[in-house]
């Protein structure tokens, strides 16, 4: 996918988010809670949405996935930059770069098609409740997930191999935290403007095609729900999909924000929006959920009664 010429380096050096070591300490103590906290959530999400029958349905099947794709998201960027917060040596290998890309971008990918599918889902439910499980049956919920990862793995590729297609003569500095498309075009010596259309034309596309499903899916949404004649009924409606809403802006502005621009106009805001939309969390979606919440209440008492026996 890509050729590495006579001058490309052997490893690079991650500059992170500071360069204090008390700054690094602190930054250590809150993402190591942070990336605890997602860890758990989200295994924790996963484990009830499998363990308990009620939780079976597609929109569950979903935010499992979901849940799966956020952790191993975090877990791409997070050890590592734990590591550089505590160590002197900030280097990664160019194979451990390339891999972290290519790993960061595909969970990236995954999600936004995941969201996308989350999406008619509640078009599906809101719209079309008497015909939810005739639109969405197991077959179909199991096709849309894999075709999310197979787009992921196809657009990986593409992504990584863009980025790593040129050569890396003038310096191995990355001025982030980690392996990004952005400062890793920025270090290339070699042209990279043919490149960086490529990229932009299929960010584009990723996310034209993902929030325009996202879009069509919640004007249907809120045009049911402005028809509702029950005060309830439109109240359900919105706290069904209002966590969905905020994931989906969080997770879509700042990956827009870091994108949709080219390599020169990079800085030190990136880092703060990459922070952002690296740990959107879909276990919050889940919680917000009266279904969720209530197995989480049913299992944590089944817990305290063995715990007591």
């Amino acid at each position: 996918m890509f050729v590495r010429s006579n001058c490309t380096v052997n490893k690079f050096v991650l500059l992170g988010l500071a360069e204090s070591p008390d700054v690094q300490l602190l930054l250590f103590g809150v993402f190591l809670l942070v990336y605890v906290f997602t860890l758990l959530g989200n295994v924790g999400m996963m484990t009830l949405v499998r363990t308990d029958p009620h939780l079976h349905t597609p929109m569950y099947f979903f935010l499992h996935h979901l849940s799966f794709v956020d952790a191993c998201y975090s877990t791409v960027i997070m050890p590592n930059m734990l590591v550089s917060f505590i160590s002197r040596n900030k280097d990664i290998s160019f194979t451990g770069c390339v891999a972290q890309l290519y790993s960061f971008v595909f969970f990236g990918i995954v999600e936004c098609y995941l969201l996308a599918v989350m999406a008619y889902d509640r078009y599906a439910a809101v719209c079309s409740p008497l015909r939810y499980v005739v639109m969405l049956p197991k077959s179909v919920c199991a096709w849309l997930v894999s075709a999310s990862y197979t787009l992921g793995f196809l657009y990986a590729a593409i992504y990584t191999g863009c980025t790593f297609g040129g050569s890396f003569c003038n310096s191995n500095v990355i001025d982030h935290f980690f392996c990004d498309i952005g400062p890793l075009l920025k270090l290339s010596c070699s042209d990279r403007v043919l490149r960086e259309k490529v990229i932009f034309a299929f960010v584009s596309l990723n996310g034209i095609s993902t929030s325009g499903v996202i879009l069509v899916s919640y004007l249907y949404i809120l045009s049911a729900v402005l028809r509702a004649h029950s005060a309830q009924s439109r109240s359900k409606a919105f706290n069904t999909c209002t966590s969905h809403l905020m994931v989906i802006s969080l997770f879509y502005g700042a990956g827009f924000f870091v994108y949709l621009q080219p390599s020169t106009s990079h800085n030190g805001l990136d880092k703060v929006a990459t922070v952002f939309y690296t740990l959107v969390n879909p276990f919050i979606y889940g919680l917000r959920n009266r279904d969720v919440k209530v197995a989480l209440m049913k299992h944590i008492k089944r817990g305290l009664c063995v715990c007591l026996l």
